[in-house]
């Protein structure tokens, strides 16, 4: 199962983000808007992705809430037809709550940089490091991340974007 650490943080500015990234070097991936459906499950998390309404993925996912950086094992399944994968879904385990995002992204070494704008919640950047050359370096890239982006404390999120649209509702 791949895994990554993952940090997540409110950010008050997409654009002072977007000119780090491109200072730091990191290059400019994709823009996309996701629409991502959370499934009920015992442990872990399950989602249906839908990036552009053109392509589609399950996503499963475990990870701590914790605000700080978090190691998370994952498994990414394309998608050939959502609708039928996402109807069995929603009849066998029940819907939770769909969050629509706008997601520019970065790479930057072994690592992806989100920045998003999530309706009904605000702006966030999130940095997903590969582990692919050890927890050192991973941890030794995160924390380099945190301190260009200026990444605070008390900005850090625990959960996922599922987990503040519920608390919200």
């Amino acid at each position: 199962m791949p895994r990554n650490l993952e940090l997540k943080a409110t950010c008050s500015s997409l654009s002072a983000a977007r000119n780090v990234a491109r200072r730091i070097g990191a290059k400019y991936a994709a823009k996309m808007r996701q629409t991502d459906t959370y499934y009920r499950i015992r442990s872990g998390r399950l989602k249906l992705r839908e990036i552009d309404g053109k392509r589609s993925e399950l996503i499963c996912y475990e990870r701590p809430s914790r605000r700080r950086s978090r190691y998370s094992n994952y498994v990414v399944i394309p998608l050939e037809k959502a609708r039928p994968v996402q109807d069995v879904l929603r009849a066998v385990l029940g819907e939770s709550i769909v969050v629509r995002k706008e997601r520019t992204f970065f790479l930057y070494k072994n690592s992806r940089i989100h920045l998003d704008r999530v309706r009904g919640l605000g702006s966030f950047i999130e940095f997903e490091v590969l582990v692919k050359y050890g927890n050192k370096q991973a941890e030794g890239l995160m924390q380099f991340l945190r301190k260009e982006f200026g990444i605070r404390k008390n900005s850090l999120i625990a959960g996922s974007y599922s987990d503040l649209r519920l608390e919200r509702r």
